[in-house]
């Protein structure tokens, strides 16, 4: 099977973001059914995020002849954090394209950290994916998921989980452009190819779990909510075909369940998790991902706190 990354590229990302990104904390998660549940505090980053893995890797990696010009990448919150956070650390600007919709919490951090915010409407936000480039803006495009640098970051997630616990049976990953999943996934499936490995999806944006069922990329309805962080209109057919090779599926859960599962983890572990990651957690609650050994990937811990506060009170 070719994957999209190799495990030496993975481990030269691990070397390439030392000092910068974290070696992040595997806790059990305090629940009695299943009581082999495990998250992987990703919040912990210094920018609450995993994003900062893949967006060190990719600046890691290129000429400083090039970054002297700047960085750009599109990204409704986490990977413009991630991008600004390691532009800053290395002294170059960055230019973030975000969709009108993105939460204000996220943009204000971006914008404290000296990137400068282009907000845009959804469908601009999403051709910039396409395009990799911004009318105006000559920088270096730093993709948020279809990059092999960006994945090979992501995918030292997966070599400190099988550090930690080697006999893991299942994880379960939030799923947005697809980055986070392949990156973690190749390494997966190169060194433990029976662990199971599902994306996990809102119900209000799950273009992924369509696209398996069908076979092929599928658009689907797009309805903003408080998961910010994962969900669109459809699969990039790059990242869909990776998707096909690496994953078990996709487990979408409903918005209550994820609100339910934001209060269990602050309640349990005292842990703010943001709407993708509960995602990955209300997934792995489910029963659908298997017996055993479960690791939720808690992607990140930005949410505004008044809305986490609401959520959970209703939840």
């Amino acid at each position: 099977m070719e994957l999209p990354i190799t495990l030496a590229q993975v481990e030269e990302a691990r070397r390439n973001i030392k000092g910068v990104a974290l070696r992040t904390p595997l806790v059990r998660c305090n629940t009695d059914v299943p009581e082999n549940l495990y998250l992987k505090l990703e919040n912990l980053q210094p920018i609450g995020s995993f994003k900062i893995r893949g967006a060190m890797n990719v600046m890691a990696l290129t000429a400083r002849e090039r970054l002297a010009r700047g960085v750009l990448t599109a990204s409704a919150g986490n990977m413009a954090q991630g991008v600004a956070f390691c532009a800053r650390r290395m002294g170059v600007p960055a230019t973030i394209v975000a969709p009108d919709t993105a939460p204000s919490a996220k943009i204000s951090s971006v914008e404290r950290m000296g990137g400068r915010v282009i907000k845009v409407p959804f469908a601009e936000w999403w051709r910039t994916f396409e395009t990799r480039s911004y009318p105006g803006v000559d920088a270096t495009f730093i993709h948020a998921f279809d990059d092999p640098h960006v994945m090979a970051g992501n995918g030292t997630i997966a070599l400190e989980l099988l550090e930690d616990l080697p006999d893991l049976e299942a994880v379960v990953i939030p799923w947005g452009g697809g980055g986070l999943s392949c990156g973690i996934g190749s390494v997966l499936r190169t060194l433990v190819p029976h662990v199971k490995i599902y994306a996990a999806e809102i119900e209000t944006a799950a273009p992924l779990a369509a696209s398996l069922a069908a076979g092929e990329p599928r658009m689907v309805e797009y309805q903003p909510s408080f998961v910010d962080g994962i969900g669109s209109k459809t699969v990039f057919p790059g990242m869909f075909a990776h998707a096909q090779k690496l994953l078990d599926g996709s487990l979408v859960v409903t918005l209550k369940e994820a609100a339910s599962a934001m209060k269990l983890v602050a309640e349990r572990n005292r842990v703010i998790v943001e709407g993708a990651s509960a995602c990955a957690v209300a997934a792995a609650l489910s029963g659908r991902a298997a017996s055993g050994k479960i690791v939720a990937i808690v992607s990140g811990g930005n949410i505004d706190l008044d809305k986490f506060a609401q959520l959970v009170a209703q939840a």
